[in-house]
């Protein structure tokens, strides 16, 4: 059984483990996928809810989910409802810490009234309160505290509403930019992506062991802090035992945009980046004034799927990597093109599981020559880095253009960022903005959020050989 960094992560593995060896034995039917709640669930005591009938139906929506093939809505995420807890407890709250004070700060504080002095202890009248948050800052003993929702919380564009009657959270597809956040955040699993897997299983399937046509499959970097023991090159060997006929690098792609984009960022002066769907989401749903200084360059993952259906015409691509926000790419924007479909590491650990494929028994396989820059996508900051790089390979001297990056760690911060932009005092010329606090590293599918996952990569990016340049004129190879 692989690590779970969470029992949610567990959970979700089981089912797409299920899901996949039924799709690899072409007996993916309602017959046989209604079995699965009772394989994974079997009689006896419940482990995590109130009864195994409320642990079944749970894990039938996740069964429908994961063969959900994306369809459910324009959007990679949905809401699990019967997984719901629906967090009664939310807003501002007194906690156990309130020492009964003679003081009465609080109740001093509050515009509305709504707080009283009950058996020495403050109170809030809830039909009063109005959240100002008055109370907390004058509170001596941070007794009073803002309860939010997990995912609430999580969410930086709102996307996340409840529901009045149920109580139970819902997504808000117009302001939703399928960061995956909620995914993560959910203590109860109850938000999940949905996934292509059947559809992959099933192109590798039909391509009859890739005579009938290719597929490939491309990587995002941030698979080397994944297994922290296991080399990328034993990953890529137990890819192709899965059914790929190739394995590229989404590093390459990466050179390939870096060069693009710093090209296009010299010629117009100011520019934001566009290798993350979600923030690219982000600026056009929240900032549309500005959508016309996104990038036109493909992101990494389209940029080389792009390459290698060009040198392979009827070829087929999949993209793995951390990001839930890709599954929306390719089914929403021009990437589209170029791949076919997108899956994150927990479903390709759900393969390997399916498969009984073991990376760490997988001979070493010879990467492709990209730039450490390219690799160096996968961390915040990485891709400012490689048009810096990208630009002194361009011969593009300081005199003609000098870049000064701005960095958004993550979508609060890219929000600051846009907004100085959009009233015309931002200083730097160049947003690098990255909906996942670190990058792709912090991405919502990884396996494992390792504090050491910038250390891994820093090490698979320092056995990267190659330039942006070499990897521009070099032709893909099948």
């Amino acid at each position: 059984m692989p690590f779970f960094e969470t029992s949610v992560q567990e959970i979700k593995y089981k089912v797409l483990k299920k899901v996949a060896e039924l799709a690899y034995a072409d007996a993916l039917n309602p017959e046989n996928t209604m079995g699965i709640a009772e394989e994974i669930i079997p009689e006896g005591r419940p482990t995590m809810r109130c009864c195994i009938y409320k642990e079944r139906a749970i894990i039938n929506q996740r069964v429908s989910a994961a063969i959900g093939g994306g369809g459910h809505s324009r959007r990679a995420v949905r809401v699990l409802p019967i997984a719901c807890d629906e967090c009664p407890i939310e807003g501002i709250q007194v906690t156990h810490s309130c020492r009964g004070c003679i003081a009465h700060y609080c109740m001093n504080a509050c515009p509305k009234g709504a707080i009283s002095i009950v058996n020495l202890r403050a109170t809030i009248d809830k039909s009063k309160c109005v959240e100002c948050g008055q109370c907390l800052s004058a509170c001596s003993y941070s007794a009073i505290v803002r309860v939010v929702r997990p995912c609430v919380e999580a969410c930086k564009t709102r996307a996340i509403e409840i529901d009045p009657d149920t109580h139970k959270a819902r997504i808000n597809e117009d302001n939703c930019v399928s960061c995956g956040a909620c995914v993560y955040r959910c203590p109860f699993g109850a938000i999940t992506d949905e996934s292509y897997l059947p559809e992959i299983i099933r192109l590798i399937r039909e391509s009859d062991e890739n005579r009938r046509y290719h597929v490939y499959a491309i990587i995002a970097p941030s698979i080397a802090t994944q297994y922290p023991r296991l080399s990328v090159g034993r990953m890529v060997t137990a890819l192709t035992k899965l059914g790929f006929y190739f394995v590229a690098e989404a590093a390459e792609g990466a050179d390939l945009t870096a060069w693009e984009e710093a090209g296009e960022l010299a010629e117009k002066g100011f520019l934001t980046s566009s290798c993350c769907p979600a923030f690219v989401s982000f600026v056009e749903q929240e900032f549309p004034n500005l959508k016309n200084y996104v990038s036109h360059t493909l992101s990494p993952m389209a940029a080389i799927a792009r390459r290698l259906k060009e040198k392979d015409p009827g070829a087929h691509v999949v993209f793995i990597g951390p990001c839930i926000a890709k599954k929306s790419e390719a089914m929403n924007t021009r990437a589209g093109e170029y791949v076919d479909y997108t899956m994150t590491f927990e479903e390709m650990q759900a393969m390997f599981g399916a498969r009984s494929i073991d990376p760490d028994a997988c001979e070493e396989a010879k990467l492709k020559s990209v730039s450490p820059y390219g690799r160096g996508f996968a961390r915040c900051g990485g891709l400012a880095d490689a048009v810096r790089e990208a630009l002194a390979e361009q011969n593009i001297s300081e005199e003609t253009f000098t870049l000064d990056p701005a960095i958004g760690d993550g979508l609060a911060e890219c929000k600051k960022l846009l907004t100085i932009t959009r009233s015309g005092k931002l200083r730097q010329n160049f947003i690098e903005g990255m909906a996942c606090k670190n990058g792709c590293v912090g991405g919502p599918a990884c396996l494992t959020h390792n504090p050491r996952a910038l250390l891994q990569l820093d090490r698979h990016k320092s056995q990267a050989t190659g330039s942006i340049r070499g990897t521009v004129q070099e032709d893909a190879k099948a």
